[in-house]
């Protein structure tokens, strides 16, 4: 996953991105609970190591969430090298 596009997260949220992270936003709609919200991301943090950074809530009820996980040494490394 690539870092995502400046227009697609809220304002203030762009400030703390760092190359060292994968970054995804998401946007939950109203009719996921806050609970069935919580489980979802339970288990993206438990399974695909994602970490929630930021929630915020709107008042229709919609949820914008930013989830990070550290880059993998295989996306940094240089397509000229083998893979061993």
């Amino acid at each position: 996953m690539t870092a995502p596009r400046r227009s697609q997260l809220p304002t203030g949220w762009d400030t703390e991105l760092s190359d060292e992270y994968e970054w995804v936003p998401l946007r939950l709609p109203p009719e996921v609970t806050r609970l069935s919200a919580s489980t979802r991301l339970s288990i993206e943090a438990e399974y695909r190591g994602w970490e929630l950074t930021r929630v915020r809530l709107y008042t229709d009820g919609t949820r914008r969430v930013l989830l990070r996980r550290k880059k993998s040494r295989l996306d940094n490394r240089r397509p000229d090298q083998p893979e061993l």
